[in-house]
């Protein structure tokens, strides 16, 4: 039991929440634009900064430090939706068949 109390388990959980975090933006990457196309980019940039603004508020660690990788994960994600559009124009990924046009233009 006193190993347990002496040990910091902190890094640990911001790893597992960053890995989480990183593990639900891609699928949602790939959703996002199959079905809104890359004018969801903005939900991203509002995510992001709402979770900077959290990041600098919150005095818990691990809350901030989750805040931060969520900011910067949606950030990321931006570059991301772009250059799932372009994924799916070459093939690798799926296209939404009802907006055709904007793979093509």
């Amino acid at each position: 039991m006193e190993i347990l109390e002496a040990l910091n388990f902190t890094g640990l959980i911001i790893g597992v929440v960053t890995f989480l975090i990183i593990g639900i933006f891609h699928p949602l990457v790939v959703k996002c634009e199959y079905y809104f196309g890359v004018s969801c980019w903005w939900w991203f940039l509002v995510l992001g900064i709402l979770g900077v603004a959290g990041s600098l508020f919150v005095d818990n660690v691990l809350i901030s430090t989750s805040l931060g990788v969520l900011a910067f994960s949606s950030f990321w994600t931006i570059k991301e939706v772009f250059e799932q559009k372009q994924r799916a124009i070459k093939g690798w990924t799926k296209k939404n068949p009802k907006r055709g046009k904007e793979y093509y233009s």
